[in-house]
């Protein structure tokens, strides 16, 4: 596969809505069991904020540990998606299927996500450490205007950040698990396959804002359908961009 095939096409504008609705029919295939997925992963998720409880360090262990699941189960529910989308088929296990086809590249992800945004957060923790010094020192009005700035300073340094962040790791839990791509071959792919598509990107993001705040009014519940149609979307929008069947 050439070097340009590997790292994406680009798309229309309109396959922003477009793996939305794909992720929805992929959803609807069997509505139960993605509904299943998602309640254990947020259980699972819950059970290791329980760490946290236990210290500084331990916070740090959950982090790792969230990232490095997370990737392993997003690889998992890709070759999920795979198969319901070729033979109609989902398991409660899928989300477990990264554990079983390339689980030590699928943690090494997950390592370098944790890497990638520690190199987001040291620099927004700086800048807001040091501007709640300096404010504090100041004492005064002008301390205030310190502290509000670095904290606009350190927002958009944090959002500067995690765009490309996010572009790299989008899709390389599918890359990895789909295509067996190396991790960081994965992240490459998936960083030129997304700056690629901008406007798709910026058109689902928005779409994807919109939902989650009706999926958000009526005490959470509209996550249960919701959360599976976005998994189940950069699914979609992986075969979209990189042509896989």
């Amino acid at each position: 596969m050439s070097e340009n095939a590997s790292n994406g096409r680009s798309v229309g504008p309109g396959q922003g809505w477009a793996w939305i609705v794909g992720g929805f029919d992929l959803f609807m295939k069997q509505p139960g069991i993605w509904i299943g997925i998602n309640i254990v992963l947020v259980v699972i998720l819950l059970l290791l904020g329980l760490i946290s409880l236990l210290g500084a360090m331990a916070t740090m262990i959950r982090v790792i540990a969230t990232l490095v699941l997370l990737s392993v189960f997003m690889g998992g529910l890709m070759i999920g998606c795979q198969a319901l989308q070729r033979n109609g088929s989902l398991e409660l296990g899928a989300l477990f299927a990264g554990f079983k086809t390339q689980t030590g590249n699928l943690v090494v992800l997950g390592v370098l996500s944790f890497l990638a945004w520690i190199v987001v957060m040291v620099p927004v923790m700086a800048i807001l450490g040091s501007g709640a010094v300096f404010g504090m020192m100041r004492g005064d009005l002008a301390g205030i205007a310190i502290m509000s700035g670095s904290f606009l300073l350190a927002l958009l340094l944090a959002l500067t950040l995690s765009i490309p962040v996010c572009m790299a790791l989008w899709f390389a839990p599918a890359l990895v698990a789909l295509r067996g791509a190396a991790p960081v071959a994965a992240i490459k792919q998936s960083f030129f396959g997304c700056s690629r598509n901008t406007i798709p990107f910026l058109i689902y993001s928005i779409l994807i804002l919109v939902l989650s705040i009706f999926a958000t009014i009526p005490f959470l519940l509209g996550w249960l359908a919701l959360g599976p149609v976005a998994i189940a979307s950069v699914y979609v929008a992986y075969r979209d961009i990189y042509g896989d069947a």
